[in-house]
């Protein structure tokens, strides 16, 4: 089968779920792709079970092998993913809060991974399963960045004040990045390859990765931005804007740069300058409206695909079940626990209660967090980390996603009322 009809196939099925989610369902749409594609996958494989000569769970199965999702994900589509979001962002509101985005982005995603990694070699050795410290830290580092398209997908129901947003959603764009880093890392540890570097030299690539890859974004967005203002043709400036989230990613990963921070600079760029200073009025109009298409093909492609993941790759055993079950709640106290001196330093001194409660509950993981531990090399611990991450991304899509909105409104309801009222007034 030829990357037409796979892609042909995955539209279909992305458009027919759409329309069911849109006309009954009515979740918000990465809740309810992901979902969908999950009993997708169970439905073929029960009725492989009961009537085998029909192949349906072969077919399947050979459709998903086919489609590499960390290839497609984080060479490819996470670019334009990551650029759409960070496009439409209130710069303004979040450098508001920029020091506790830092903090939660950076020391949050690094104290969940030490804290995810030690409670995984625990978990993985109550169960019987002996998966060595620093291969449960590089997961741990997998499942640290919360994801931008399943955060934002939540946030426009979150009826929480406006400061709370803005800090969810800019943690959701910057942490990619620093997970993305601290995987590496530490995978490179884990299989040997970085055994001789210092503590030091270390850090040092860390920080390369992430200054340079914010430098790179500050400068192919300042150039995209000089070759915008000189024209006024939307589809001109769209060409622009899809060389700049793609170059950009390709140019970072060549200069050994971390691309998700360079797009997410670039596209935040992008987005001040082009609401106050580009000139073509339809520009301002159009490009917003083709992005959000953009984002939300991508969207649904995504959220089906780990859906299908999640129960035609797996090896679902007793232990690798025990262990995914006994990490979800590790994984909420883990998330807890690295939030709150970012919170306690950066944010007022009312409504820190509130606050860390939703920010844990909004910490959604998905597509990223798949694609890095799909990407592991083969080896015998490679199954178990599967079923802890897809685990942890099912409990946080399903169960955090659609009770999110209700606590934030139990915790809420009386500022937006009162907004209101003022409003009204």
């Amino acid at each position: 089968m030829g990357p037409f009809d796979l892609s042909a196939i995955l539209l279909t099925l992305a458009a027919a779920f759409g329309f069911i989610n849109y006309r009954w369902l009515k979740l918000p749409s990465t809740i309810a792709l992901f979902l969908e594609g999950l009993v997708l996958a169970l439905l073929v494989s029960g009725a492989d079970a009961v009537a085998a000569t029909l192949g349906l769970g072969n077919w399947l199965r050979h459709l998903i092998e086919q489609i590499s999702l960390p290839d497609i994900l984080l060479d490819g589509i996470l670019s334009l993913l990551l650029y759409a979001t960070a496009v439409n962002e209130d710069l303004c509101a979040l450098l508001k809060r920029k020091w506790t985005v830092l903090a939660m982005a950076t020391l949050g995603v690094l104290l969940f991974t030490a804290l995810m990694g030690v409670g995984l070699r625990v978990v993985f050795g109550l169960v019987g399963l002996g998966v060595p410290l620093i291969w449960c830290l590089v997961l741990g580092a997998a499942i640290a960045p919360t994801d931008p398209v399943a955060v934002h997908g939540i946030l426009e129901r979150l009826p929480v004040p406006g400061t709370l947003r803005s800090v969810i959603s800019g943690e959701s764009l910057f942490n990619d990045g620093v997970g993305v880093v601290a995987f590496v890392t530490l995978l490179h540890l884990a299989i040997g390859s970085e055994q001789d570097l210092t503590a030091g030299e270390v850090a040092f690539d860390f920080l390369k990765e992430a200054f340079g890859g914010a430098a790179l974004g500050l400068a192919g967005g300042w150039t995209a931005y000089q070759m915008k203002r000189r024209v006024d043709d939307s589809t001109v400036e769209l060409t622009i804007s899809l060389a700049l989230a793609l170059g950009t990613y390709s140019l970072a990963n060549k200069l050994g740069v971390s691309g998700p921070i360079a797009v997410v600079v670039a596209g935040l760029l992008i987005g001040y300058t082009t609401e106050r200073h580009v000139n073509s009025e339809r520009s301002r109009r159009d490009l917003p409206v083709v992005w959000a298409m953009i984002d939300a093909v991508l969207n649904a492609l995504l959220f089906l695909l780990v859906g299908l993941e999640a129960t035609m790759t797996i090896s679902w055993t007793t232990p690798a079940l025990l262990a995914a079950l006994l990490a979800i709640p590790l994984s909420l106290t883990a998330r807890l626990f690295s939030l709150t001196p970012a919170l306690l330093m950066h944010m007022g001194s009312t409504g820190k209660t509130s606050a860390l409660i939703v920010l844990t509950w909004a910490g959604l993981r998905g597509g990223v967090a798949v694609a890095l531990v799909l990407s592991l090399p083969e080896s015998p611990y490679r199954d178990p980390m599967l079923a802890v991450c897809y685990a942890a991304v099912a409990f946080s899509i399903l169960v955090q996603g659609l009770t999110l909105e209700p606590i934030g409104r139990r915790l809420y309801g009386g500022e937006e009322r009162r907004a209101e009222q003022t409003r009204a007034g």
